[in-house]
């Protein structure tokens, strides 16, 4: 399997506020030490703002780039060119430092992800249009475009994917964790995506704790805080199921083990790692005991 970190799992968010940001040195050390081949982009200003550097970075230590995470206001039509024009700055950066995917979130425009949204039928359009629009700005700088639904953006929910796979050709970077937590089952998202899917985020989720993140019970920071995102094997999404569709329909892209945390100060800065070696250990584990663990 080809397998890849994001930094989100050393709590380095995009969000002002999140927490302790750990330095990107230690982050990127850390990934390689967990035996990881590659790594997402992690949010502006963690890694330098030049591809050259970012090579040199990260061929240091053994590591590729996969894609980025971009979120992005498409859903506007007076910030829809400002949203793009992020796109494609991303977009050049990405290539430049030698990624393949760019992963790109409808943002709602609001700080965070705790305001609900629900678009109306001309947001959808316009969404729809800066959608194509991001495409062809990722194919122009030789970018597979994966679009991420992601709980606290305009696409969120079980019905606003199915929507989206049924009006847009778009692709999708299936990621477990902000489906089960917006309260759709990834497995059946994945069913119906098929080839589209073009990217891979794995997270396992506390069940309840998302259930009370969807009734607005607690805050999305603090469920995160809390455990809202588990490694894998600890919580309850079926990651055997998963990967069983996932072979069946041929996928071979990335998995990027995403269990995103917040730290705050007095926090032990090792619980990261020792995370994320526990859920490379489950994945491992469960790929080597599977029938067809030779075709992964």
């Amino acid at each position: 399997m080809k397998l890849a970190a994001a930094p989100i799992s050393w709590g380095v968010s995009e969000v002002p506020g999140w927490g302790v940001q750990l330095d990107p040195d230690r982050v990127l050390d850390e990934i390689a030490d967990a035996g990881l081949d590659a790594t997402e982009l992690g949010p502006a200003g963690f890694l330098p703002a030049d591809p050259v550097a970012i090579r040199e970075r990260l061929g240091a230590r053994g590591l590729a780039l996969v894609g980025g995470f971009v979120p992005a206001v498409l859903h506007h039509t007076a910030e829809r060119a400002a949203g793009l024009h992020r796109v494609r700055e991303s977009a050049a950066l990405l290539a430049d430092a030698g990624a393949t995917v760019l992963v790109l979130a409808a943002a709602t425009g609001e700080t965070g992800y705790d305001a609900p949204y629900r678009p109306d039928a001309v947001e959808w359009e316009v969404l729809r249009g800066g959608l194509g629009a991001a495409q062809q700005i990722a194919a122009e700088r030789g970018l597979t475009l994966a679009f991420h639904p992601h709980y606290g953006t305009v696409v969120e929910r079980e019905a606003d994917v199915r929507l989206l796979l049924d009006s847009t050709d778009v692709a999708l970077c299936l990621d477990t964790g902000h489906l089960l937590a917006a309260g759709a089952d990834p497995l059946a998202i994945a069913r119906e995506a098929g080839a589209r899917i073009a990217h891979v985020h794995l997270k396992d989720v506390d069940a309840a704790l998302a259930a009370r993140v969807r009734a607005r019970q607690v805050g999305y920071r603090e469920a995160v805080r809390a455990g809202l995102y588990r490694p894998l094997g600890e919580g309850d999404l079926d990651l055997g199921g998963l990967l069983e569709i996932l072979r069946g329909q041929g996928y071979d892209g990335w998995h990027v083990l995403e269990q995103d945390l917040v730290l705050e100060t007095g926090d032990d800065p090792a619980r990261p790692l020792v995370n994320v070696r526990a859920s490379v250990g489950f994945l491992r584990g469960l790929v080597a005991a599977s029938p067809r663990a030779g075709t992964s």
